[in-house]
């Protein structure tokens, strides 16, 4: 059984598809925006970091096919529209909790990375 994508540039796309996953504020903003639509002025308060900052990992997110983005006037909304996602994210969670001694010991992947 194959799992990885056969075709030339594949593999790096599901590399791709995870490294967008790999930042804990992503992570976050997906987890707010996973059952409701949020501004950005609200995903902002949510996690606590500058509106740039917010912003860039909200784009990543739109451009990655995470969350939708919605304007509306100067306002703009995301909300994650693919069910999947949460599967995703909860299959992670649970995976790291079954391996959390050996991640928190791994010091081939530090934060940032």
């Amino acid at each position: 059984m194959t799992l990885l994508p056969t075709e030339a540039n594949g593999v790096e796309m599901v590399a791709k598809f995870f490294r967008a996953l790999g930042d804990p504020n992503r992570l976050r903003l997906l987890e707010f925006l996973l059952h409701d639509e949020h501004s950005v002025s609200e995903c902002v308060t949510h996690i606590g970091l500058s509106q740039g900052r917010v912003s860039s990992h909200l784009a990543c997110l739109s451009d990655c096919g995470y969350v939708h983005l919605r304007r509306q006037g100067r306002f703009s909304y995301y909300q994650v529209t693919d069910p999947r996602v949460a599967e995703l994210v909860l299959l992670a969670r649970s995976l790291a909790a079954d391996n959390a001694t050996a991640l928190a010991t791994c010091m081939r992947i530090t934060p940032g990375s």
